[in-house]
């Protein structure tokens, strides 16, 4: 099993910064796919970021939701084990809760494990 914790979310007012953290603990896979999602209130969660990493999380490629393109950015620290979102420029409609979701697949249909989120809310 693989766990999935969440942190960094908090209040941010709009044109500020923020940085989520996924720490993964437990069972590790050599390469996989880390995405993440987003739902706000009365909304579907949809996709925000994914990044594939190739074997021994030697490369990755990324990709990226429209909305956020240019202003959000993932990346890892594998001592750590964790992915990061480096979320710029935020805007009142990036308020949601953001989950982030591993695969040791590629571009997994369904992702076999989920962390609790973390609220994020963007002030005007």
């Amino acid at each position: 099993q693989v766990q999935l914790v969440e942190s960094g979310g908090g209040l941010v007012q709009a044109g500020g910064s923020l940085r989520l953290s996924c720490a993964a603990s437990g069972r590790t896979f050599s390469s996989g796919t880390v995405g993440w999602f987003r739902q706000a209130p009365g909304k579907e969660r949809e996709f925000v970021a994914t990044a594939w990493w190739t074997t021994a999380w030697s490369g990755i490629i990324l990709n990226y939701a429209e909305p956020v393109k240019g202003r959000f950015i993932i990346s890892r620290d594998n001592a750590k084990n964790t992915v990061y979102l480096q979320m710029n420029s935020l805007k009142p409609e990036d308020t949601a809760v953001y989950y982030c979701a591993a695969d040791p697949s590629r571009n997994p249909i369904a992702y076999s494990y989920w962390g609790q989120g973390t609220q994020v809310t963007v002030s005007s």
